[in-house]
């Protein structure tokens, strides 16, 4: 096991929680010190501060920061996804149709993708402060047919929907759109993207649903390590270009993470506790850069 804490606003020491080798192994084997050097703490914290000098300084880096909470947001942001004798986390149920869908009060978060993007390495991450939860992945990649959902104690729900696009089920609109549609207590959907491989037709199909049914929804650009900076940078800045002149429902900053070295899952964790109303950021970060 590899633990973080913070100390200070400039190096990690031993963290509030634990984290598990499956969403941090390979930190774990790179950084065996208790204090990490503070470029690398920001790096695993906010991604997008590593790509800034690889960006012209012309480019407005705010819509890539709209969403910067402190260190002590995302403390309290860690505690609501470790488990506790009074906080269980664990698989619920699994549905092929929404008349099979259980009926939950708390706040759901769900998150689409194309086949393959990472969805379910990128939630396995996000519930690493929780190792017994099982994660149902198809044994076929591109085969997942269920919607599976995930309880955070009774703070909310996630929910991984099929994958689209290649090997992807036939009646994955059939399932998906209505969910999306009729979903009372659903809060925010997250909308996968490979980062090394660029927008596809198949993920601007889902983004236009989202539009479509005025959905609050968040591009997240997953594998973040698997492509160079300069590749990541020019990928990056065509997704927030098309973000800024075709989306009205879209938070208007794209999420960097990299499952495997746990690169922005702090802050993701962060932002689904917020928007879920699970933690109250900061008044400091409230008063300017309040998600909508």
């Amino acid at each position: 096991m590899f633990s973080l804490r913070f100390r200070s606003h400039l190096q990690l020491r031993m963290w509030v929680c634990t984290i598990s080798r499956e969403g941090a192994h390979k930190l774990a084997s790179i950084h065996k010190a208790t204090v990490l050097p503070q470029k690398k703490v920001k790096g695993i914290l906010y991604p997008f501060d590593e790509l800034e000098p690889y960006i012209s300084k012309s480019v407005d880096r705010t819509p890539f920061q709209l969403f910067h909470p402190s260190l002590e947001d995302m403390v309290k942001a860690e505690k609501v996804f470790c488990v506790s004798p009074f906080h269980k986390i664990d698989y619920y149920t699994s549905a092929e149709r929404m008349d099979h869908a259980p009926v939950l009060a708390p706040p759901e978060v769900c998150f689409i993708g194309r086949s393959n993007v990472g969805k379910s390495s990128l939630i396995k991450a996000l519930f690493s402060l929780a190792p017994d939860v099982e994660v149902r992945v198809s044994k076929t990649p591109g085969h997942t047919k269920k919607m599976n959902f995930y309880r955070v104690g009774k703070a909310f729900t996630v929910v991984d929907m099929p994958g689209y696009g290649y090997r992807a089920p036939k009646d994955f609109i059939d399932m998906v759109e209505p969910y999306l549609y009729s979903r009372k207590n659903l809060v925010r959907t997250f909308l996968l993207t490979d980062a090394s491989d660029g927008l596809q037709d198949a993920d601007l199909i889902a983004l236009e649903m989202c539009e479509e049914l005025k959905c609050p929804y968040v591009m997240v650009a997953t594998k973040i390590d698997k492509c160079g900076s300069g590749k990541l940078v020019l990928n990056l800045l065509n997704l927030q270009n098309m973000m800024n002149t075709n989306t009205s429902t879209c938070f208007p900053q794209p999420f960097l993470v990299s499952s495997l070295h746990f690169l922005g899952i702090y802050l993701l964790r962060c932002f689904i506790a917020h928007v879920t109303g699970s933690i109250r950021l900061s008044d400091t970060f409230q008063s300017c850069r309040e998600p909508h």
